[in-house]
C-alpha cells in the first residue's frame, strides 16, 4: 500500500494568484481537461500480479520529468482527435477509449479510487470496490468526456518540470483557458512507480478533486450506505450531483 508523505514537493513553477480556490463544477471543458490527464479511472481494479526484483528492475522504465509525461499524453489524445472531432461528438465512448489508451498507463487508478473513498475504501468488498471504480469512470465520461472533442492544443499550458532521478513525488502545474478566455490552474499530483510516473490527484484552482469527491460521497455513504451511491452513480448521475440529492439510508 502507497504512504503519501506529509509534504510533496512541486516541481516546475507558474503565475500565483490563479483560481479563486472553488470546484469549477460547470466549466465542463476545464473538469474534461482535468480528466484527460489526471481523473480517468480504470474499469476495474486489476489483482497485482507478484514480481521478482529482477523482473520489476527490467521493467523499470527510463528517467523522464512528470511533465513530459502529462505533455505526451495529451499530445497523443489530441493526434487521435485531430480529423475525427465530429465522429467523438457523435460518439462520446470513443473518447473513453482514446483515454483508455493513452491515459490510464499514468494514472495509479487505484491509490486514486482509495483516497476518494477513504475509511470506506477499507470496509468495501472488492465487489463493491470494483464496482465503484466502474461506476465513477462511467459517470465521468459520460458527463464531460465529449466536452474532450472541443479541446484544442492551445488550451493547456504545461509548465515544465526539472526534478533529480531519484525523486519520488511531485506537482505538474498546468493552465487551461477556455474558449471565453478564462484561465483556471489544473495541478497534478504524480509519484513515482514501478510503471513510471503516475498521477494519483488533480488540483483544479487549488481544489483537490480527490478530497471533493471524499467529501461529496463520504457525506451520501454515511446517509445511505455505498451501494446506493454506487447504483446512482451506474445509472449516470454525476459525481458533484451525489452531494446535493440525498435519500435515507434503508
Amino acid at each position: 500500500m502507497t504512504r503519501l508523505p506529509e509534504a510533496i514537493p512541486v516541481g516546475g513553477s507558474r503565475p500565483k494568484g490563479r483560481g479563486a480556490g472553488t470546484k469549477p463544477r460547470n466549466a465542463a471543458i476545464v473538469i474534461a481537461v482535468a480528466l484527460l490527464a489526471g481523473l480517468a479511472q480504470a474499469p476495474v481494479i486489476a489483482a497485482a500480479t507478484p514480481q521478482s526484483p529482477a523482473a520489476t528492475a527490467k521493467a523499470a522504465p527510463a528517467w523522464e520529468q512528470p511533465s513530459q509525461v502529462i505533455e505526451t499524453a495529451v499530445q497523443q489524445v489530441l493526434d487521435a482527435l485531430n480529423g475525427h472531432r465530429a465522429q467523438y461528438r457523435k460518439d462520446p465512448a470513443k473518447v473513453g477509449q482514446l483515454l483508455d489508451k493513452y491515459v490510464l498507463p499514468h494514472v495509479d487508478t487505484e491509490l486514486a479510487a482509495r483516497l476518494v473513498l477513504g475509511r470506506y475504501w477499507r470496509t468495501a468488498t472488492p465487489e463493491q470496490r470494483q464496482r465503484f471504480v466502474k461506476a465513477f469512470y462511467h459517470s465521468m465520461m459520460v458527463n464531460y468526456g465529449s466536452a474532450l472533442t472541443d479541446f484544442r492544443s492551445n488550451m493547456l499550458k504545461v509548465y515544465p518540470t526539472n526534478l533529480s532521478r531519484g525523486t519520488t513525488f511531485a506537482t505538474v502545474r498546468t493552465e487551461v483557458t477556455q474558449t471565453n478566455g478564462a484561465r483556471h490552474s489544473v495541478d497534478y499530483l504524480m509519484h513515482m512507480t514501478p510503471n513510471g510516473w503516475q498521477a494519483f490527484d488533480v488540483h483544479v484552482d487549488g481544489v483537490s478533486y480527490v478530497k471533493s469527491y471524499r467529501e461529496d460521497f463520504g457525506a451520501q455513504i454515511e446517509q445511505q450506505g455505498i451501494d446506493p451511491v454506487i447504483k446512482r452513480l451506474e445509472s449516470g448521475e454525476k459525481p458533484n450531483q451525489l452531494a446535493h440529492a440525498g435519500g435515507a439510508k434503508q
